[in-house]
């Protein structure tokens, strides 16, 4: 059988990052998908439980960055010898991914959409030009190694039962960053993450201002979302800058994604039109947004959005 490897991040509190199903469902499309786990084991049993056949296990000094990651994925794929290395196309894990490429000289395939395997091997699909076009890439040598955009595979695994096996890794001696201090922020959000969340509510130049954006979280919050931004918005000081969505900003996959006075500039459709469903409201009817809505609404969105609140809030009371 052939193997893909699949690096799964484990966070801070020892549970796998919200990508990790998404990646072994990904991975289940060409091979059979085996885990790497730099670090604490204790996720093992959850990798199996999201459909990994085998974790792999390592250890690692959790104040070096990046380097025990890449001295992991090389000893597991000499091990192995996979068709395939993936990781979420997180930035933690595309440093990793970049760096064992260049180590091996293994061609790699960075922020793709989706896996499939033909005749010939691995084939990668590409989102490009503001998802105007999907594109296909395969090697034509070594394993394939590939960054998976978070949230663009929404397939789950069965539980497999839990086999876990320890990796013998020999350290590179390459030089090292080291985390010398590390604080926890005065006041952590509640809401998802940006990057793979399933559900980004985002508001643009339409909500005015500052203040008003505060309607732009109260419906994420309903939702249980993360919010996100147009570059206007940014721009305009409604949001910091880590909520910006689109070409120069964050891009994301998410299973229901709702614009709000967004107009939908080509940049801003660059990184959010790979969602699963596209909902749209903006008093423009010709915005640029409503082309690629799977549900649009021509309106006032301090009208739309307190009924949209008020509904969802109901059920609850």
């Amino acid at each position: 059988m052939t193997v893909a490897l699949v690096l799964l991040e484990v966070m801070p509190d020892g549970a796998l990052a919200a990508s990790s199903a998404g990646l072994l469902a990904a991975a289940d499309q060409v091979g059979e998908p085996v885990a790497v786990i730099v670090g604490p084991a204790d996720a093992a049993e959850e990798a199996a439980g999201l459909g990994a056949v085998r974790v792999l296990t390592a250890d690692a000094d959790p104040d070096a960055l990046t380097l025990p990651v890449v001295d992991a994925l090389a000893a597991a794929v000499a091990r192995e010898s996979p068709d395939l290395v993936l990781a979420s196309n997180s930035v933690e894990s595309r440093d990793a991914i970049a760096r064992l490429a260049a180590r091996l000289r293994l061609p790699l395939a960075a922020d793709v959409v989706g896996l499939d395997r033909d005749e010939l091997g691995i084939v990668a699909r590409h989102s490009a030009f503001g998802g105007a076009f999907t594109v296909e890439g395969a090697p034509t040598f070594g394993p394939l190694v590939v960054t998976l955009r978070p949230g663009a595979v929404t397939e789950r695994l069965d539980a497999q039962p839990v086999v876990v096996e320890r990796l013998e890794v020999v350290a590179s001696g390459v030089p090292a960053g080291r985390v010398e201090s590390f604080s926890e922020p005065a006041a952590p959000s509640s809401r998802p993450e940006l990057r793979g969340a399933r559900i980004v509510v985002a508001g643009g130049r339409g909500v005015g201002s500052r203040e008003n954006f505060a309607l732009v979280e109260q419906l994420a919050d309903v939702l249980g979302a993360a919010v996100g931004a147009s570059r206007a918005a940014v721009d305009a000081g409604y949001v910091p800058a880590a909520a910006q969505v689109g070409q120069t900003g964050v891009t994301v996959s998410p299973r229901l994604y709702i614009a709000l006075g967004i107009s939908g500039a080509i940049q801003h459709r660059a990184g959010m039109q790979t969602a699963t469903t596209i909902v749209a409201v903006d008093k423009d009817p010709e915005a640029p947004i409503f082309a690629i809505a799977d549900f649009g609404i021509v309106g006032d969105l301090f009208t739309v959005v307190p009924h949209l609140i008020s509904a969802l809030e109901a059920p609850k009371k």
